[in-house]
């Protein structure tokens, strides 16, 4: 045989080393069997090899089998298995017993084999790659025999595009058995983002891209490889990566001959037929086939790792998905070659889903096959209390389609519709339709009728009325109502528009009153509730709270709902900003990243949030024209949709930038626009009163220079508008800026207890970037304030803290601002060696809570030991610190 059938492929210098899985496998380090199950594509041979190379480091004796259909038979596994054991000193088995078949003679190799494994007397990892060419039963029969005799220094690593089989339980209840599967070995986005820039380079890709990449291939190795080949070719070819399951040749080879061309013709037109539904079950699968054996199909595409997966859920009944390529890859295919066999399966899974309760499917499949009478019944006859913001997308699909007349004759469907569009940024259409429905009256749903007011609530928060919107909702807080639907959605509006006025007492008070109940955890009008809560809490400035309940939130609202969902879009939009706040970057950017809604089509503290962050993101990473391009393309889309608030923002961050890269001409034209929508905004109410405040905050910036007493009067008026509105941050930014302009004109005694408020609200409410982002101007006052010692205790630490942070700050130019005093001089910073762990792990693209699975410690732990290393190294990111570290070797 060939001698590389008895070595490992080569590990290339560009290969992601899988790190966290590694971790996973070497937790059971004496482990009889260690099986590793996927399709093709998904790094099984190469963390084989990555596997084999640490139990070389270890002092282990390893082996090495890469298997081809030639093995197939009995004889010629055994005669293989033997030539790579011999290469690690076992003695040589006779020829004979490869020959003898019987049971007899396959229970005496397996003890020659095993007897030689106890002379040898050490450890040995015996690596089988492609397993899966094995279907002779007397094989798998030795294997078990094997598996079953093995002394406790014998190690079998199987990689297999199917499961053997094998009976493990034995094996798993002595905790003999570590397994990963297709749902383990998808990179996660951080290896994904690796893998790109350590083939195409760093900063060659921004952010969207990256992540468009990870959500379109799912994290499928090979894929994302076939990308970056792509990309390498054809650059310009990134734009069609959303339609690359049909768009791509490659990859259709790759689908065609890796994935699909040994399967049977039937099972492959049953997987075509199964392709055209987001999930699929075994009665489903019936039903649409007409296939009496759909069950059997399925598990036999299970146990093939036919990229399909089970989806978690809370019933009984089994649902499963393909890999968003492969289905689209094969819905496409069936498309094109019957498109009307294609409508037929849409419109029979309608009726299939609308039989069972699956109201939002059955609509969705119903629009698609083009019988929108029936999904129009579908929503008529669907009891209120099963509602749920699913109904949304495919809700606009079909209002696209669906006759105005047939709309208006059925009233239910006309309510949902009226609230679906509300929720939109389309409330000139909701308005109109919202006349037919008041004009026509629903008597037969009582509770309906009562609740149409909160239609006009939600037209009236894409608006921006916040007094609009209490005047509508405060007569309804105390109203039962029955539908859980309606009930959530009250609360989400009570609480935004409470606490976009700066009631944010009233807002808990109603989040309290109305608790989401722990059957609806998951729920996701619920979860929209729970992100509402936590918007509050970001609006009130109180950062480190926001953050520490919207993080799990959010992982939440994604296992439930979808990373595109209502509840995960506000969570993201929140998550962003205080990412961005504590100086997280890279977790800011990685949230924001592939979320073109945020930015787009989302309500108008969504679209602020998400958008600021983007452009200072870019500022920070990229560059001042690409945040200043960003900027602008957002004010035109913001004033086409009559957003002044959010236009208002948009302009105040592009002054800034602009007096960064000092143009004031430009500046000042864009602040006279901005004193102009101040101006016809001075006297408004509710959120709106923030544009007054935005826009005396940027003038304060623009006069500093010129006329710092104008600047003052300017930032007083913040303050007070701020404290007014209950907007922490602005009003400690405004307070911090005061002080600069104190401080400057020699009213020194005058700007130490604004100062002191600032400090304790920042300390307080975990503010960082609102004040670093000063620059220089900051920089220098803290240096002051602590050499002059202004503060002590807490906020001496605080300000020292912050001080830190500075270093890393560069100019608008990216060359190196100022640094603190004797900063150049400092001796290289020392790290401990638990520090140094953590950092090597963060090499290999690991997250906190693996790295902490890894290291067994606590998750507080890895965060606070990152913390020291960014202040100790003066960077503010993980990748940054990564980078130093390996420039300066204290890492490979």
């Amino acid at each position: 045989m060939a001698s590389t059938r008895f070595a490992p492929p080569r590990i290339g210098s560009k290969t992601i080393r899988r790190t966290d899985l590694l971790t996973q496998l070497q937790r059971a380090p004496h482990a009889t069997l260690a099986l590793v199950t996927a399709s093709a594509g998904y790094g099984k041979t190469t963390l084989l090899a990555q596997w084999r190379e640490t139990c070389v480091k270890a002092g282990a004796e390893v082996a090495w089998l890469s298997l081809s259909a030639d093995e197939n038979s009995y004889t010629g596994f055994c005669s293989a298995l033997f030539m790579a054991m011999q290469r690690v000193g076992l003695r040589a088995g006779p020829d004979l017993l490869f020959e003898d078949a019987s049971p007899a003679g396959a229970d005496a190799l397996v003890a020659l084999l095993v007897d030689g494994v106890l002379d040898l007397a050490k450890e040995i990892y015996v690596f089988i790659d492609d397993y899966h060419f094995v279907d002779a039963a007397l094989v798998h029969r030795f294997m078990q025999k094997l598996l079953d005799q093995a002394p406790g220094t014998l190690h079998l690593v199987i990689a297999s595009r199917s499961a053997p089989p094998f009976a493990l339980s034995r094996l798993r209840m002595m905790n003999q058995f570590a397994e990963l599967d297709s749902a383990s070995l998808p990179f996660v986005m951080a290896e994904t983002r690796i893998f790109v820039e350590e083939n195409l380079g760093k900063d060659k890709l921004p952010a969207d891209d990256l992540r468009l990449i990870h959500d379109v291939t799912g994290g499928w190795p090979s894929c994302v490889q076939l990308i970056v080949v792509m990309l390498k070719n054809r650059p310009q070819s990134l734009g069609t990566l959303r339609d690359l399951a049909w768009r791509h040749g490659d990859l259709q080879t790759y689908l065609s001959e890796e994935v699909m061309a040994n399967l049977p013709p039937g099972l492959v037109a049953f997987a075509e037929a199964l392709s055209l539904f987001r999930r699929f079950s075994a009665p489903l699968a019936r039903h649409v086939t007409r296939n009496p054996n759909a069950g059997d199909l399925l598990k036999r595409m299970e146990d093939e790792n036919l990229l399909i997966s089970r989806i978690d859920s809370d019933e009984r009944l089994a649902w499963y998905r393909f890999h968003p390529l492969l289905g689209e890859f094969l819905a496409a295919r069936l498309t094109s070659a019957d498109p009307a066999g294609a409508l037929a399966l849409h419109l029979c899974a309608s009726n299939w889903f609308a039989d069972h309760g699956y109201l939002a499917e059955a609509l969705r499949h119903a629009s698609v096959g083009g019988d929108h009478e029936f999904a129009a019944e579908v929503i008529e006859r669907a009891e209120p209390v099963t509602w749920s913001l699913e109904y949304l997308s495919p809700m606009l699909h079909l209002l696209e389609r669906l006759p105005e007349a047939t709309l208006v004759r059925h009233r239910r469907l006309l309510f949902i519709a009226c609230l679906t569009i509300a929720l939109t940024t389309r409330t000139a259409k909701a308005t109109e339709w919202l006349a037919h429905l008041e004009s026509g009256g629903m008597s037969e749903d009582a509770e309906l009728t009562n609740c149409i007011p909160l239609i006009y609530a939600a037209i009236a928060f894409q608006n921006d009325d916040t007094p609009r919107m209490l005047e509508l909702l405060e007569p309804l807080r105390d109203m039962v109502i029955q539908n859980p639907f309606l009930r959530y959605l009250l609360v989400a509006e009570l609480c935004v528009a409470y606490a976009a006025c700066g009631r944010y007492a009233d807002a808990r008070r109603q989040l309290d009153l109305r608790a989401v109940s722990p059957a609806d955890r998951d729920n996701d009008m619920a979860l929209v509730v729970e992100s509402a809560r936590v918007a509050a809490l970001l609006g009130e400035g109180d950062v480190r709270e926001a953050e520490r309940l919207g993080t799990p939130l959010l992982a939440r609202s994604v296992n439930a709902a979808g990373r595109h969902s209502i509840g995960a879009n506000i969570c993201a939009s929140v998550l962003v900003d205080a990412y961005y706040e504590l100086d997280r970057i890279d977790d800011a950017r990685e949230t924001i990243a592939n979320r073109p809604g945020l930015l787009r089509a989302s309500g108008p503290d969504i679209t602020i949030r998400a958008s600021l962050c983007r452009a200072r993101l870019d500022l920070l990473q990229v560059s001042a024209d690409v945040a200043l391009a960003f900027l602008e393309q957002q004010t035109a889309h913001l004033r086409n949709l009559q957003q002044s608030r959010a236009v208002a923002h948009m302009l105040a961050e592009q002054i800034r930038i602009l007096l960064l890269k000092n143009n004031s001409a430009r500046a000042a034209e864009l602040g006279a626009l901005l004193d102009e929508l101040a101006q016809a905004h001075y006297t408004d109410q509710g959120v709106k009163a923030e544009i007054p405040a935005v826009a005396a905050l940027t003038r304060a910036r623009v006069l500093r220079a010129t006329q710092p007493e104008s600047a003052l009067d300017a930032l007083l008026f913040v303050r007070e508008r701020a404290k007014a509105l209950g907007r922490g941050r602005l009003h400690a930014l405004a307070n911090l800026l005061s002080v600069t302009l104190l401080v400057e004109l020699g009213r020194t005694e005058e700007a130490k207890p604004v100062l002191a408020e600032a400090v304790e609200a920042g300390a307080r409410l975990g503010l960082v970037r609102t004040f670093i982002d000063e620059g220089t101007a900051a920089a220098a006052l803290f240096e002051r304030v602590l050499a002059e010692k202004w503060l002590d205790g807490a906020q001496s630490n605080y300000v020292a803290a912050l001080l830190e942070r500075f270093s890393d700050i560069r100019t608008i130019d990216n060359q190196p601002a100022a640094k603190r005093r004797g900063n150049s001089d400092r001796a290289q910073p020392t790290l401990t060696q638990r520090e140094l762990e953590i950092l090597a792990l963060v090499a290999h693209a690991m997250s906190n809570k693996r790295i902490a699975l890894a290291l067994n410690i606590t998750l507080e732990t890895v965060k606070w030991n990152l913390r020291n290393v960014f202040a100790k190294l003066g960077v503010s990111s993980r990748y940054d610190a990564m980078l130093w570290a390996r420039k300066n070797g204290f890492i490979e």
